[in-house]
């Protein structure tokens, strides 16, 4: 399941999303390199050449990441963040290892896995650019399903970030788990409020997954920041790396400050 590691200290777990990889939260390295945390990054099981176990629902996956937070974090401290589909799986490790964990944070979180309960704002794309789309070639339609910003530095990114995922998923595992994909875990709903630095960013014009669900729970996360980004859809951290590095890097000083 760990599929790259870098750096030393304590565990910093990244979560991608569904249908990408463990690329898409790369990133995070050149804004928190500096700081004393071993970052792990996780490939789900339908990341290329992850091994199939037959998990069959988002709980089964979940579950899977806790085991393996459990064996990496030894008993000590860890923090965790997660992308998208990944931020249920996140925060489901991070309350049921409460004790350990001294934060947690979401991007482009889901907040509802229900489809059809989603709050979700209107298709907008902010910054339209044909040239752009033209120099997608052959993965156009892939990029502007997602982008709210059709610029050159957002398309690099995705060509960087998400397109290796994207074609390197087993569709046969997403098909399995996309059948029960409402399955999972809302922490929120049955835990006591978690009390350790979180940090939830969103993109306004996210019309995967939205915002208001996520902006729902902040009664829930006492020591929570919560970051609606405009201009930027469900791969805000990509769209916006200016706005969003400081906001991660803001959390994690929070994060190493916070007394387990």
């Amino acid at each position: 399941m760990i599929a790259a590691e870098h750096g030393s200290g304590v565990p910093l777990i990244a979560v991608h999303g569904f249908g990408v990889d463990h690329r898409i939260l790369l990133p995070l390295e050149d804004w928190v390199a500096d700081r004393p945390w071993r970052r792990i990054y996780l490939d789900l099981p339908w990341a290329e050449g992850a091994t199939d176990q037959g998990v069959s629902t988002p709980r089964e996956v979940a579950d899977a990441v806790r085991d393996e937070v459990e064996t990496i974090a030894a008993g000590g401290p860890f923090a965790i963040v997660g992308n998208s589909f990944g931020a249920m799986v996140a925060r489901h490790v991070a309350h049921a290892l409460r004790p350990q964990c001294r934060g947690l944070a979401t991007l482009a979180g889901v907040f509802e896995l229900d489809h059809d309960k989603r709050r979700l704002p209107p298709r907008e794309i902010v910054m339209a650019n044909e040239s752009v789309l033209s120099r997608a070639g052959s993965f156009r339609d892939d990029f502007a399903e997602m982008a709210v910003l059709q610029t050159a530095e957002a398309l690099t990114a995705f060509e960087r970030f998400v397109l290796p995922g994207i074609r390197g998923a087993d569709t046969e595992v997403l098909d399995r788990i996309t059948s029960s994909y409402s399955a999972g875990y809302a922490p929120e709903r049955t835990d006591l409020p978690f009390t350790a630095p979180s940090l939830h960013v969103f993109g306004r014009q996210d019309h995967v997954v939205g915002f208001e669900d996520g902006l729902g729970t902040a009664g829930h996360y006492v020591r929570g920041t919560f970051v609606v980004v405009d201009g930027a859809g469900h791969n805000v951290h990509l769209e916006h790396p200016d706005a969003v590095a400081p906001l991660v890097r803001d959390w994690l000083l929070r994060a190493e400050h916070h007394a387990l």
